[in-house]
């Protein structure tokens, strides 16, 4: 295993915890179980259990401590909240268009709009307008 350990839910370093960490080992930060599914190398959450190891038991609760004996912990475990949000951002804008958002009302202003005025729209683009009457 290279680089530090960081806690996968404050991002802390993790240089008290004997290795491997223990089923009952903590965040001296957050409290947060380290032990976890979410602190694992194999925690993926693009495949079936949210865990690449195929004969692993399916855990419910992803954060908190389990008796996993396929657990490895990885040290790219903290993903910051932000981060991850800002990038999940970036790409809808790369898809939909960075002005997604936002309208021109009748004095060239921009106002927003909410999001199923923005998917109405974008249907009546794909499939032409639609009247009452149309079926």
């Amino acid at each position: 295993m290279t680089g530090t350990l960081e806690c996968w839910k404050c991002g802390t370093p993790i240089s008290d915890q004997p290795l491997p960490v223990a089923r009952t080992a903590e965040c001296s930060a957050c409290g947060a179980d380290l032990h976890a599914c979410r602190m694992c190398e194999y925690y993926d959450t693009r495949v079936a259990m949210n865990c690449r190891e195929p004969v692993a038991d399916q855990v419910r609760d992803k954060e908190r401590a389990n008796f996993c004996g396929y657990f490895a912990a990885a040290p790219d475990a903290y993903r910051g909240r932000g981060e991850e949000a800002s990038a999940a951002r970036a790409r809808l804008e790369a898809l939909f268009g960075g002005d997604a958002g936002k309208a021109i009302d009748d004095n060239d202003k921009a106002v927003s709009r909410s999001e199923a005025d923005i998917a109405m729209e974008q249907l009546e683009q794909l499939f032409g307008s639609r009247k009452k009457g149309d079926i």
